[in-house]
């Protein structure tokens, strides 16, 4: 089961952008998603009037590795660890520190 899923809040906990929280917007890989906000670099582009693309330098969203991120616990307001529990027969992703379901308000 992905312990980090599309959708998910986030907060980096290494790299340049450490502190900052954003949505993930898609996962990659198993290893790499992109977050909203994060990891955002300059991005020199070619005119390509057959595609319509104007030429110039655009900002695009990288991706960013798993392992820089944990997902953002509303109750603690800080970053947690994710465990898999079985609940009636069916696996929820639970916060380690106090053992509240993920995404249920």
């Amino acid at each position: 089961m992905e312990r980090i899923r599309k959708g998910d809040e986030v907060i980096v906990i290494a790299g340049r952008d450490k502190g900052k929280r954003g949505t993930v917007l898609a996962r990659i890989d198993e290893r790499h998603l992109t977050v909203e906000g994060i990891n955002i670099v300059k991005k020199h582009v070619r005119p390509n009037p057959m595609k319509g693309v104007t030429g110039g330098i655009i900002d695009k969203t990288m991706p960013i590795d798993i392992s820089n991120v944990m997902l953002f616990n509303p109750a603690t307001n800080k970053g947690d660890r994710v465990g898999v529990k079985d609940v009636d027969g069916k696996k929820v992703r639970v916060f380690k520190s106090n053992g509240a379901v993920v995404g249920s308000r």
